[in-house]
């Protein structure tokens, strides 16, 4: 049903408090008014929760200039300026999104028949304006009256530097309608805008936690930016400060608090010709813009330096170190990431069926932490751990990269505080093959994200075949609220949430299980190819085998000495009879069976290392092939393992 919902979403986007514009619009052009929005009133209320402005007038474009339009000659990322509200997260997210045309026309959709047409003989003029924007796994329908805060007949916050373009500030109305109020948008980060307008994922950078020291940690870094770059994924940057700084200049050109639009991340291999005169064989260059006025960088390879000069401009060019449109500057990536303090990146995850580039397999999941449900903390070795929400997952593949994005709500309306976040953070663990309830006791701790009060974590991990559990949680489990978690791997994870603790009465497969074993096959030794044999390496995989159940191990190459590291946990309803372990030979065409060893003992509670033949089968059957070594534990309580 969620998946159902998500896709309907892309093609049809929800009405926002159920207000459809087509609606409204063919109303109020009918009537010959203006709408006024009832779910946004023009009051105190809808610009601060924390004082009261007297000297704010609600206006109509049309009352501020003779010929308003929405979009005035395209729209640019230098066209913008910030107004009263300290929101510059958002304002920097609304120039980069002016970088991409199909992006822009999402949000702000049929700018044409919203605009307004002065030379249209009837009026198609309702007051009405609609923006659609993602929030929370869904796109929804945002609409507006075009009533906006003004004091001595200009604009008060977000607007275009064109006086007669409106589209800016209308976005951000409707973004404010989302929140609550205008001063709901003082604190923020560029990159959950983003999101908010193209559904993409959120990945949030601070220097601070980055040992750039390290020259293998900074190359990654690096890497990172130049491949969400090459990716075309929307990306900023930020120089933190106080908020009575912000705006001051740097001693090079910086400006403290603003963000900047990060445009190219280059790795440029310079001509053995001309290394002598650059003076180097690769330069790691970042160019960006400055989308709040004509500022600067004004340090190593700004417009006038030194370093242009070693070379001829239209070498330059052909290197791939060129401009490409007005504001725009480059930097020594060593210098910025001295300088700046955030950079953040909006990733767009492909995930289309048919595709040119690498499509993702996407699964999305929602849920919420609460006192009576699923809630435990993040503390791994904790009692409540594994008394949160539990994830499964498969890597089908020798390996896969996959991504996570948890996101919990950041809109708490009636709240004079403003925002709530709790800490939270996601945790992945390796579980059984064949894992199929909750899991009772950890796994191997795979990978943990970092914990901050944000509205999104993010993390990326390459893990190898095999299944897994991803546990969303907060910090303390007094941390209440929803979540979502989406999750994206290379090839279908079949993701899924865990959500019974043990085989039901009801399930004829495992109905009245008495005992749940959990093996841990760890390796064999004494491993011989069988007589005749056309091969000449072993390379050994087992099969495991409980009760009409089997589960298959990976290869372990060349050895007679494997070690298989597979675990499965078996629901048993007849713990009397033994579990088969069968020990193969990986060949092209027919596999050799090595031999098998049956696994009688139950093994307690805590555990048990032990040892087990390998015989051989049918005839061979009394003859001694190696020995299998095991971990096995057993408890006849079922939510126990």
């Amino acid at each position: 049903m969620v998946k159902i919902k998500h896709f309907l979403s892309n093609i049809m986007p929800t009405n926002y408090r159920g207000q459809k514009y087509s609606s409204i619009r063919s109303e109020h052009v009918k009537a010959g008014t203006l709408f006024e929005d009832p779910e946004f009133k023009i009051n105190n209320k809808s610009l601060f929760f924390s004082k009261i402005d007297q000297d704010i007038e609600w206006k109509r474009p049309r009352e501020l200039c003779k010929v308003p339009k929405l979009v005035v000659e395209g729209v640019s990322c230098d066209d913008l300026n910030q107004g009263e509200l300290g929101n510059s997260w958002f304002v920097t997210a609304c120039a980069s999104l002016t970088l991409e045309k199909k992006l822009f026309e999402r949000v702000v959709p049929n700018t044409k028949e919203q605009d307004w047409n002065e030379r249209e003989e009837k009026n198609t003029y309702g007051g009405v304006f609609h923006f659609v924007l993602w929030r929370y796994g869904e796109w929804i329908d945002v609409v507006v009256d075009d009533r906006l805060p003004t004091k001595n007949g200009k604009l008060v916050f977000c607007h275009s530097k064109s006086r007669n373009e409106f589209w800016s500030a209308l976005l951000e109305k409707a973004y404010a309608k989302l929140y609550g109020d205008y001063e709901s948008l003082n604190t923020g980060r560029t990159a959950d805008a983003l999101v908010d307008f193209t559904g993409g994922v959120a990945e949030k950078l601070a220097m601070a936690r980055i040992n750039i020291d390290d020259k293998n940690i900074k190359k990654q870094l690096f890497l990172k930016l130049k491949d969400a770059s090459d990716n075309r994924a929307l990306m900023n940057c930020n120089i933190d400060c106080q908020r009575t700084e912000v705006g001051k200049e740097t001693p090079q050109g910086l400006v403290l608090g603003h963000g900047y639009n990060i445009t190219k991340v280059a790795e440029i291999v310079i001509d053995k010709k001309l290394q002598g005169a650059v003076g180097s064989p690769v330069l790691n260059m970042v160019r960006m813009a400055n989308p709040w006025g004509t500022m600067e960088w004004t340090g190593a390879w700004s417009d006038d330096a030194p370093e242009w000069n070693k070379i001829n401009r239209s070498e330059w060019h052909k290197l791939g170190l060129k401009f490409e449109q007005e504001g725009e500057f480059w930097m020594n990536f060593d210098d910025f990431v001295v300088n700046f303090t955030n950079v953040d990146i909006c990733h767009f995850v492909n995930t289309a069926i048919f595709s040119l580039k690498k499509s993702w397999n996407e699964c999305v999941f929602h849920s919420e932490w609460t006192y009576s449900g699923r809630n435990g903390g993040n503390d791994y070795n904790s009692p409540t751990f594994l008394s949160n929400p539990q994830y499964v997952f498969d890597v089908a593949g020798m390996s896969d990269n996959v991504m996570f994005s948890l996101e919990q709500q950041d809109i708490v309306h009636g709240q004079e505080s403003g925002r709530k976040l709790n800490h939270i953070g996601f945790q992945v663990m390796k579980v059984e093959e064949n894992r199929k309830f909750r899991v009772h006791i950890p796994g191997e701790k795979m990978y943990c994200s970092e914990y901050i009060a944000d509205r999104s974590i993010y993390g990326i991990i390459n893990l190898k075949k095999g299944r897994y559990v991803v546990l969303p949680t907060t910090t303390d489990s007094k941390e209440l609220g929803p979540f979502m978690l989406r999750m994206y791997t290379g090839s279908k994870a079949s993701g899924r949430e865990l959500d019974k603790e043990c085989p039901s009465a009801g399930c004829p497969c495992t109905a009245n299980a008495k005992l749940v074993t959990t093996l841990h096959v760890t390796g064999a030794e004494g491993l011989e190819l069988p007589t005749g044999s056309k091969v000449k390496t072993i390379d050994t995989f087992v099969i495991i085998k409980c009760e009409g159940e089997k589960v298959t191990s990976q290869t372990c190459a060349n050895t007679a000495k494997p070690s298989w590291e597979i675990k499965t946990t078996f629901y048993r309803k007849k713990p009397e009879e033994p579990i088969l372990v069968e020990v193969w030979n990986d060949n092209v065409l027919i596999d050799d069976c090595l031999g098998e060893a049956r696994v009688s003992e139950e093994g307690s509670e805590e555990g048990d290392i032990t040892t087990v033949d390998i015989m051989g089968r049918k005839k061979e059957k009394e003859i001694h092939k190696g020995k299998l070594h095991i971990f096995i534990r057993s408890s006849h309580d079922l939510q126990y393992l």
